[in-house]
């Protein structure tokens, strides 16, 4: 802590607010966290590098909630602010050595097999399960099968007889068609790689109001991927399309140009330019600039007072009819 004496009727030094600034900086900042992740399109996890002197693409083995992994680092330690971390932070244990690296890749080779083997014990018992994968951790004291289901499946008795077969600890984990797609990979509409399978970390919610925002074709063959929801990259661009729909009107709303009045029979959004209807039967392509210009030059009507006030326009009908004089 810093500690400052000010003696009485002297000036305070100009750099103690300063001071106290640096201060709350330093309390709001964590130790250095490491980003790691154990899958090419998975999420990141954040640990303590526990000193560790660690750079991007080396092989770490940490400790989860599902036990020990080795795992790829991706960002380098670096300090961050207090709030973003919702949790205690676990340590690294050690760097990955070569031998960990070579028996990963041992057990990541015999995956396919023991897919084939739970796929008849799955058929054994009868089970409405779909296998989509299977994942060995690191050391091979994990083997994760991955399935969808309609609803939920009762499998204890297959997790005893695959823990027989493969002597290690079971695990069976119910995923969604996101989820599905993500593991399985394809190509997309757009004739790419899922984007769920090469980059992206976390599914983000998407909305029919984006493909409405973006004017998309409301048909669900177009809009939704191979796992049957709708596109993630339907989220990529929406928000830009959003700021420059705010600076350009409405389809359907009559508008000035500089040839008369118009109405708006399309819209281009990425190049900001409107198609106008004009009273002619002619249509014009303006820029969102022009529209501009041209509302602001726009001669405005005068508005009639009220014939009650000073002033009333003559001729305006009041409702009234003369007033007759009493007998």
């Amino acid at each position: 802590m810093v500690k400052c004496r000010i003696w009485p009727g002297s000036p305070a030094p100009a750099n103690i607010p300063r001071v106290y600034e640096d201060l709350r900086e330093s309390e709001s900042l964590v130790p250095d966290i490491v980003g790691v992740r154990f899958k090419r399109a998975g999420r990141i996890y954040y640990f303590d590098p526990a000193g560790l002197d660690l750079k991007v693409d080396d092989f770490v083995v940490v400790e989860t909630s599902r036990g020990t992994e080795a795992g790829r680092v991706v960002i380098a330690p670096k300090q961050v602010q207090e709030n973003e971390i919702s949790e205690p932070l676990k340590p690294v244990i050690r760097r990955a050595e070569s031998q960990d690296l070579h028996q990963q890749q041992f057990y990541k080779a015999r995956e396919r097999e023991a897919l084939e083997k739970c796929e008849q014990r799955v058929a054994h018992y009868h089970l409405p399960m779909k296998l989509v994968g299977a994942e060995y951790n690191y050391d091979g004291s994990r083997l994760t099968f991955f399935f969808t289901a309609e609803g939920r499946v009762d499998f204890r008795e297959l997790v005893k007889d695959l823990a027989g077969i493969f002597k290690t600890r079971i695990e069976l984990r119910q995923i969604g068609v996101r989820d599905e797609a993500k593991m399985i990979g394809g190509l997309g509409r757009c004739g790419r790689q899922l984007c769920c399978s090469c980059f992206l970390g976390d599914f983000a919610a998407v909305s029919i109001r984006m493909a409405k925002d973006q004017d998309l074709p409301l048909n669900p063959m177009k809009i939704s991927g191979i796992c049957g929801r709708l596109l993630c990259c339907l989220g990529y661009e929406n928000e830009q399309y959003c700021a420059l729909k705010q600076g350009l009107p409405r389809l359907g709303e009559e508008i000035a140009t500089l040839t008369g009045k118009g109405l708006v029979v399309g819209l281009n959004v990425l190049k900001e330019t409107v198609t106008v209807e004009l009273e002619s039967k002619a249509t014009l392509e303006l820029s969102a600039e022009q529209v501009r210009l041209a509302a602001e030059n726009a001669p405005t009507q005068p508005k009639a007072r009220s014939s009650s006030g000073r002033g009333a326009v003559p001729g305006a009908m009041t409702g009234h009819g003369p007033k007759t004089p009493r007998s």
